[in-house]
């Protein structure tokens, strides 16, 4: 099959049957609901972009299954020129839609599960790498969106998962049967599941002996038996019921995350990439987290681009954008994003081939990178918020710059520039408010500190992989101290 069209993906979406809830309430048409379809059409970005004749280096890759031209999303990365590939297909996407495209932790649990099962192979002898490479080779064919999912509730953080109350704070078989699995559990944080035709599936922690039940690692279809999805709430998430444009900031893209339940959900044995192998889930772990963490250097970059463009506007609208203390921070605004691109760069540029064929990042520098998206995004939005000015939060709504009584008080008295529209002024200061505070602000604040795992996991990982040995040595022969 060839690769979808937008328009094709949204009606293989609309072929699904998943189970989803928002608000209390089962979601019968998610495809045209008005709060979840943005998140759709981010998705939705990513094929269009893949048919664009102007993209196809970025956006496409050539399977190494079949030698046919796929979406970069499903590819299995061949190079250090692929790993930067990735990042920056990531960053056109970010700019493109200001919001979460949502494919890539699916790419990234792609790439970690297929390196992972293949080193389990040479071990016991099982017959996972061929699973998954059946698995990788079925989605690409469909042309489908994957959806990662690694992080659970996890319940009490001080107690292994097999030393928890509730036994389902972390996924885990139930029931061994002759032609599979069953699984219960959940899976939290799931950006994009409900525009995803699959979900792969991984442990989200080194698991011990005794937590066997919950090594495992597998796929399903989204509308699989005994799957539930619970939409998570986002700020400002409800101004897409009122009919408005200007006052959502972004009104036509966006993304949305859920809670998934697992209600013993049945796994054929041809889906299943880990089961009970429990000293591979540290390694599946730390491989996702890496290449994860290097996403963010793309991602996070491309948004960073179009919420600098629009605090730029905003001074231009405001009539400052000639004042040398302006100018300094937008300067700075883009010093920092470029460190970010810079750091998900060089950690792919030091890539290299794992044992099945496939290159991992520099897991050392994609640490770094991650720890760094932890801090700047936060520090760009503060001074967006800074350039912006006050009026961001607290101006009129788009029905009172329509008001018949309140629209000419609201464009005369919230003029900026003299040659601008007030509309414009008012669409560029929503746009920012919504990358900083409202619905994008999931994907690019608070996503920036926690997703692909805490601040605190990276700095482990920093201590683990910085070498400070070699380093003191350097320092001893340097300093001739003879021991």
């Amino acid at each position: 099959m060839a690769m979808m069209t937008g328009e094709q993906y949204v009606e293989s979406m609309r072929a699904m049957k998943l189970k989803v809830y928002m608000f209390g309430k089962k979601i019968e048409n998610l495809v045209d609901d008005p709060i979840l379809r943005p998140s759709l059409n981010s998705v939705k970005a990513t094929y269009d972009l893949a048919q664009d004749p102007e993209y196809e280096d970025l956006m496409t890759a050539t399977s190494i299954f079949t030698g046919e031209k796929i979406n970069r999303f499903l590819h299995i990365h061949q190079s250090t020129e692929d790993l930067m590939n990735k990042v920056k297909m990531q960053r056109l996407c970010g700019q493109q839609t200001a919001a979460c495209f949502q494919r890539c932790v699916g790419m990234d649990a792609f790439n970690a599960v297929y390196s992972t099962p293949f080193e389990i192979d040479q071990k016991y002898g099982t017959s996972y790498f061929e699973n998954f490479k059946k698995f990788a080779m079925y989605c690409q064919e469909k042309d489908f969106t994957v959806d990662g999912a690694m992080t659970d509730p996890k319940g009490d953080r001080g107690l292994a998962p097999h030393a928890q109350a509730d036994p389902d704070m972390y996924l885990h078989v139930v029931e061994r049967r002759e032609d599979g699995i069953v699984v219960r559990g959940a899976k939290a944080h799931q950006t994009g599941i409900i525009n995803s035709q699959e979900v792969l599936v991984m442990p989200t922690v080194s698991m011990g002996p005794d937590d066997k039940d919950y090594a495992v690692a597998f796929a399903v279809p989204t509308d699989a038996e005994g799957i539930s999805m619970i939409i998570g709430r986002q700020s400002c998430d409800t101004r897409k019921l009122e009919g408005t444009e200007l006052d959502v900031g972004n009104s036509e893209f966006g993304g949305v995350e859920a809670l998934v339940i697992f209600d013993d959900v049945f796994v054929p044995n041809d889906r299943i990439f880990l089961n009970g192998e429990d000293e591979f889930a540290g390694m599946l772990v730390e491989r996702f987290a890496g290449y994860h963490r290097q996403s963010y250097g793309g991602c996070k970059v491309g948004v960073g681009d179009v919420l600098i463009g629009a605090s730029a506007l905003a001074a231009e609208y405001n009539g400052v954008a000639k004042a040398s203390h302006i100018k300094d921070k937008l300067i700075e605004m883009m010093h920092l994003n470029e460190t970010l691109y810079c750091c998900g760069i060089a950690c792919s540029a030091e890539g290299s081939k794992t044992q099945s064929g496939n290159y991992m990042i520099d897991l050392l520098l994609a640490n770094v990178c991650k720890q760094n998206v932890t801090r700047f995004p936060y520090e760009i939005a503060r001074l967006a918020e800074d350039i912006a000015g006050g009026i961001m939060v607290t101006a009129p709504s788009e029905a009172d710059l329509r008001g018949e009584e309140t629209g000419k008080w609201v464009r005369k008295y919230l003029v900026g520039a003299a040659d601008v529209p007030v509309e414009n002024r008012l669409r560029i200061l929503r746009l920012i408010e919504n990358l900083c505070l409202g619905t994008a602000a999931v994907g690019y604040r608070t996503e920036s500190m926690h997703g692909a795992g805490s601040p605190q996991a990276q700095r482990i990982m920093i201590s683990r992989q910085g070498n400070l040995p070699m380093k003191k040595e350097l320092a001893k022969k340097i300093a001739k101290i003879k021991e």
